[in-house]
């Protein structure tokens, strides 16, 4: 874990012709995510990865990939980037980046584009997520709101945590990126 700042992070649309890259960070993504939700890999050693496949095809989704310099360091997903609320609904900052401002900074530029209505789940087994959620809510809404909702058709699973805020406007100093 560092607390050393790093270089501004560049938070870019990622289409398929980052795939690629995306494709490996998703695999440390739901490694990690498996730590609090449980899961294996497939006998091929992947995970489940149909929201990165929409988010790379789907009009109404929207893939960014984060880099320091040329250094790859984290994804968003955005679905429902048509209406509101949008639903941040995967984010990822790889461990050798957290915890130095570049997930803050990053999910600045992801939802500063929009402004409106936004909402974003997560385990609340994972302090690093409930933490970190709680703080990007609390800068943008003073109103925010939290609430465990049932993981649609898997009531095997334990309920997940939404954090619903509103996105007024971009800041100045701001360099928000544009789909």
């Amino acid at each position: 874990m560092t607390t050393e700042p790093l270089a501004p992070v560049h938070v870019v649309p990622a289409g398929p012709e980052l795939a690629q890259v995306l494709e490996r960070l998703w695999l440390l993504f739901r490694h990690d995510l498996s730590e609090f939700t449980g899961g294996l890999p497939f006998a091929d050693a992947t995970y489940r990865s149909e929201r990165l496949a929409l988010a790379l095809s789907d009009d109404t989704w929207a893939a960014y990939l984060f880099r320091l310099g040329e250094v790859p360091v984290g994804f968003a997903l955005v679905r429902s980037i048509d209406q509101e609320p949008f639903v941040l609904n995967s984010f990822f900052v790889v461990r050798g980046a957290r915890r130095s401002g570049v997930g803050r900074d990053a999910v600045r530029q992801v939802i500063l584009p929009r402004p409106g209505r936004w909402t974003v789940a997560f385990q609340d087994t994972n302090p690093g997520a409930v933490a970190f959620w709680r703080r990007v809510a609390a800068d943008h809404d003073p109103d925010w709101t939290e609430q465990l909702r049932a993981v649609p058709e898997r009531p095997d699973l334990p309920p997940d945590s939404w954090i619903d805020f509103r996105v007024t406007k971009a800041g100045e100093g701001d360099s928000p990126v544009k789909r």
